[in-house]
């Protein structure tokens, strides 16, 4: 509308009016008035390029980024003529707006200054540090009637067990620094300003910063599975100005604090500043993610103490954890459609009703008397039925021998188990066992296996007692000469040469505990008495390294000793090589290597280690033609390769080399580019040693596992924050890609454009396996979310590395927004709870990750294989079953409700009641309560019969066991009985009225126990037992119904075979077109049974 407004200057005012009048009225009285600046932004230009442009035509079209933002000038009305055209709804809209965003307004966060110890001088008040998984208040569970009693004890009950599951994890003890000196304090008591110690292996209470550790180093481990699900243990570093304080005490005698940036979600980044103001001058130092302990991880080494900086729902972990929702399953939102539909017909047979009575006298009492002798078709009973039922799949869940320790902790949705189309799991301890074992060593022209791990112990024994033989017939430490002439190695030296590169290239650290009844002194000693090899332990940074080092250690080469500045090996004739550690570069996901620089202490060598990842290492290391396909084959067999190379140096190029890289690491611009700059002149001609191929056990039987979920058709996801190699290998080993798969890796992407022309490629492919990382997620999904999930849900498989708690549980609820399917999470660590609480269905392993996920989900399993035998056979039955109960449940209320319209009918259409009292009240209760419930016990297919064909479990995805189209069967069914029931008994009814009472009512309650076993497909013993218990309750109550039925009749056999007669006429057709239907049209689970 903006585009047809000419703008003409202002030659009159009566123009002005003119224009304005042409412009309104254009608008229509209706319409939505332009604001006075409409700014186009660039991005409506690009939502409409087609998303299969050209790579040629992308790069040209520099007008779809580069269009200048235009300001649209509107004219506006003014005064009295704004506000009687439309300005007050304005002004009333704005004015609930503000209330609304008073009411909902959520605390700013911000920057804070911490005071080490004075948790009063904090300037504005804090979350308590305490841990809320509950769903609802006191106040949810005061409405609700005597029906909804069964849903609120059952909620309350769930309720009930996360309060105390809360308050076991707020109420554990910590030890907090005072000036007096050390006391306890419960976890929901820490605040913001408190130092508090928290000891090897316990919890991190909240979001610290490290000040002080009982390391040496001034260093310590951390394990962060809970946080991030990696399982790597992460090296922390103690401010450097507290860690140099004499005595733990001394911490209250100095006048410090810590600036910290706002809360934040990113669990990788921490900007803050460290000012100790008692010092002439003051001290400054800079804080990193290194100098934190965010709440969550475990201590894996020492003790440390740190200032709380972070509390309760500030925290990192808390803010990556989405709130716990109320989950309502598939089938309850079924049933609720169908109840409103019975409601409708409810209103609309009593305005029939009271039509055909042509709105004689008090209608409107008439149409309530109706609705009220109607009501029965709304089924009342069926939320307590189906709230019973749900209890019974549960304790049958918790009771099945097959699938020992699973706990159902939210007993609403064992439905949703046999409607999945989405399986959304983690990788580290829930499709592995997160154990590294070490299966390949390849130099180039051998190989060596598991099996051949001998003939490399002697080489290693051999070419060790070679060289301590010539080192002990010659004095002097020999120089580097690497300019020498190169000769053929022995196989002894090269293996010799790369299992040392092993040994010595790492971030591993071996770690001494104390001796039972010792001093508990955790210094290192001296070497010849600590070093025992039952006492040792290894701590780094990822479960490869550890794998490694315990290889060499196997072969005889040990790790004994490691501090910042050295490593000493020992070698299988126990000779202790010490090495002075020169440079270390870590490991980054950018440059997918690492590498060491050291100095031989015994021959002055210095040597240049590294390893990293194939396709980083490819154009480092010297020309050869076999890494290439090596890597390859390892890859095949689910290994994770490590290439590792060397390069010796002479004392002036390293020097040379420190020179350049302590001078990068001091310049303030471009930092990052320079060291790496002055890395990759070391990074040359490296000479190739090998390739190592390692092994993440998968958990027992994943891989039949995930073949049933996918023959199932159970679409399998895997989110993991672990590295894109990591995720690729495990996602091929565990068949989760099948071999014969290709797969397409999502190059990273940074804008919009890398977006575009990316999804393009990938569009372009057919029937491969995506790889994508999260921060390329996160860019398509900001530009290209709709595209990029229709084509991620094409695929056969999906693998999402590198993705953050909150990235998880984005990424499901995008599934459920677009598919509008049924999801199912899950995981075994504290970063999978997110995606587990925002599943339609969360399952928990209990793994070596802890309890948070399993604690936190609504079903907890031992094992992953268990999610087989959990969706296919329990999820089905629970399905199937409640279909069944909530129809008949229906069915029950709607024939009832035929007779009484049927009678109303023939009598002039008069409110009177065909039934009352007690024969009302034991129709639904003990008249036949007991056969209909027995209907949870009824089941299709045998466990072993769903489990050997998977396949069923597709059909239930469709929906088809409770639909509009049953539903309107059993309502044809209902009417049809409910007309043969009524009209019998008034065609044989006698001379009085009681008989009619008489013969229908029995009647009627033989027709719903004879349904009920027409809806039975396998028989229980427990079926038979209700049928006859019911059928006695009746009979039996008969001698006490005296002002209901004429007891000298009903005793006659008139009365009986007048009932039996009507009963026959009701049921017999349904069984025969029951028959007829199995044989000429039988469902798929008959063909298996039969």
């Amino acid at each position: 509308m903006a585009d047809q407004i000419p703008l003409y200057p202002m030659h009159s005012a009566a123009a002005a009016n003119r224009k304005r009048a042409a412009y309104y009225s254009a608008a229509g009285p209706g319409a939505e008035r332009p604001r006075r600046y409409q700014l186009e932004d660039e991005s409506a230009h690009l939502d409409e390029m087609p998303l299969m442009m050209s790579e040629e035509a992308f790069e040209n079209d520099e007008s779809d980024y580069h269009t200048l933002p235009r300001a649209r000038i509107t004219r506006r009305r003014r005064g009295l003529e704004w506000f009687v055209c439309g300005g007050w709804k304005f002004l009333c809209t704005s004015c609930c707006d503000w209330l609304i965003n008073v009411c909902q307004r959520k605390r700013e966060l911000r920057a804070r200054t911490v005071w080490l110890g004075h948790p009063e001088k904090c300037e504005e008040k804090h979350p308590r540090n305490s841990i809320k998984n509950q769903k609802y208040n006191v106040f949810t569970f005061i409405p609700g009637g005597f029906v909804l009693a069964v849903t609120i004890t059952r909620e309350a009950i769930d309720e009930f067990r996360r309060f105390q599951r809360d308050k076991e994890v707020n109420s554990q003890l910590y030890s907090k620094l005072t000036v007096r000196g050390k006391a306890q304090v419960k976890s929901s008591d820490i605040q913001v300003g408190d130092l508090i110690i928290v000891e090897k292996n316990q919890r991190v209470p909240s979001d610290m910063v490290f000040l002080r550790t009982s390391e040496k180093a001034g260093s310590c481990f951390i394990r962060t599975d809970q946080l991030d699900g990696e399982t790597d243990w992460k090296l922390k570093v103690a401010v450097s100005c507290t860690q140099r304080l004499p005595a733990l005490g001394d911490l209250f005698s100095i006048s410090a604090y810590v600036h910290a940036q706002k809360p934040q979600l990113d669990i990788h980044s921490f900007e803050g500043t460290f000012t100790r103001e008692d010092s002439d001058p003051p001290i400054h130092e800079s804080l990193s993610i290194e100098n934190t302990l965010w709440a969550s991880t475990i201590v894996a080494s020492g003790t440390v103490i740190g200032v709380v900086i972070y509390t309760g729902k500030e925290t990192r972990s808390v803010m990556n954890t989405s709130n716990p929702k109320n989950k309502v399953g598939l089938l309850d939102l079924e049933l609720n459609q169908l109840t409103k539909a019975l409601f409708l017909a409810l209103v609309a047979l009593s305005v029939v009703m009271v039509t055909l009575q042509g709105f004689v006298g008090p209608w409107h009492r008439n149409l309530f008397r109706f609705l009220l002798l109607f009501s029965y078709i709304i089924p009342i009973s069926l939320r307590v039925n189906l709230d019973m039922g749900k209890a019974a799949y549960g304790w049958m869940i918790m009771a099945d021998g097959s699938i020992p320790g699973t706990v159902v902790r939210t007993s609403t949705i064992p439905e949703e188990l046999g409607r999945l189309v989405y399986l959304l799991t983690d990788k580290t301890g829930t499709l592995t066992q997160n154990e590294m074992v070490f299966k390949r060593l390849h130099l180039g022209t051998v190989s060596y296996g598991t099996d051949t791990m001998d003939e490399i112990q002697s080489h290693v024994r051999d070419s060790c007692s070679q060289l301590h033989s010539q080192a002990t017939n010659s004095t002097t430490p020999r120089k580097a000469q690497p300019s020498a002439p190169k000769v053929r190695k022995s196989v002894s030296s090269r293996v010799h040469e790369a299992v040392k590169a092993i040994a010595l290239c790492h971030n591993v650290t071996p770690v001494y505990e104390p001796r039972a009844g010792g001093t508990g002194d955790t210094e290192h000693a001296e070497v010849d008495q600590d070093f025992s090899d039952d006492n040792r332990t290894y701590q780094a940074a990822s479960p490869d390294e550890v794998a490694l080092v315990q290889w060499t250690e196997s072969v005889g080469l040990t790790l004994v000793n490691r501090d910042l500045t050295s490593m000493q090996l020992r070698t299988p004739g126990g000779q202790v090589l010490t090495y002075s550690v020169l440079q270390m570069f870590p490991f980054t996901s950018e440059t997918k290597r690492m590498g060491v620089i050291v100095r031989d202490e015994s021959t002055a060598e210095i040597t240049f280690y590294m390893k990293g990842a194939d396709v980083a290492m490819s154009t480092i290391v010297q020309y050869n033609d076999w890494l290439e396909e090596e890597c390859g084959n390892m890859a095949r067999e689910g290994l994770r390769t490590l290439v590792v190379a060397k390069r010796t140096l002479t004392e002036e190029q390293y020097q040379d080399f420190e020179s350049r890289h302590v001078q990068a690491r001091l310049s303030v611009h471009d930092r990052a580019l320079k060291v790496a700059a002055v890395l990759e002149s070391l990074e040359r001609d490296m000479q190739l040693l090998c390739i190592t191929g390692v092994e993440d056990r998968l958990q027992a039987h994943v891989r039949p596992t995930l073949e049933m979920l996918r023959n199932a058709g159970i679409k399998i996801w895997m989110l993991t924050g672990d590295k894109l190699e990591t995720a690729t290998c495990i996602a091929k080993s565990s068949h989760l890609v099948s071999r014969t798969q290709d797969v397409h890796i999502f190059r990273p992407v940074t804008s919009r454009g890398e977006a575009h022309l990316e999804l393009n490629a990938f569009r372009r492919k057919h029937d491969c396996a995506l790889v994508i990382s999260g921060d390329s997620l996160e860019v398509c999904l900001r530009y290209y979310e709709h595209e990029l999930v229709e084509l991620a849900c094409q695929c056969p498989a999906v693998v999402c590395c590198r993705c953050s708690p909150t990235q998880k549980a984005h990424i499901v609820e995008l599934l459920r927004q677009h598919t509008h399917r049924r999801t199912c999470a899950i995981g075994d660590g504290g970063n999978d709870v997110s995606m587990i609480q925002a599943a339609d269905c969360g399952i928990g392993i209990e793994g070596k990750e802890g309890k948070a996920a399993s604690l936190a989900a609504d079903f907890s399993i031992q094992r992953f294989e268990h999610v087989g035998r959990l969706l296919v056979v329990h999820g089905r039955s629970s399905y199937k079953r409640s279909a069944a109960l909530g129809q008949f449940v229906m069915h029950r209320g709607l024939v009832i409700s035929t007779m009484q319209a049927v009678f109303s009918s023939i009598f002039y259409f008069a409110s009177v009641p065909l039934y009352q009292g007690f024969l009302m009240v034991g129709y639904a209760t003990v008249y036949t309560m007991f056969p209909v419930f027995s209907l949870v016990l009824d089941q299709d297919v045998k466990p072993e019969m769903a489990l050997l064909y998977p396949e069923l479990y597709k059909e239930l995805t469709k929906g088809r066991s409770l639909s509009f189209k049953t539903f309107l069967i059993w309502v044809l069914i209902s009417i049809y009985q409910g007309g043969i029931l009524m009209c019998g008994a008034l065609v044989l009814f006698e001379s009085e009225f009681v008989h009619v009472v008489a013969i229908s009512f029995t009647a009627l309650i033989l027709t719903e126990l004879l349904m009920v076993a027409l809806t039975v497909r396998t028989w229980h013993w427990l079926m038979v037992v209700a049928e006859f218990l019911s059928l006695g309750c009746y009979v039996a109550s008969l001698a006490f119904l005296n002002e209901y039925f004429d007891v000298a009749f009903i005793t006659t056999a008139t009365f009986v075979w007048k009932v039996l007669a009507i009963t026959v006429v009701s049921c017999l057709p349904l069984y025969v077109l029951k028959y007829l239907k199995r044989k000429l049209s039988p469902p798929s689970y008959s063909k298996l049974t039969s």
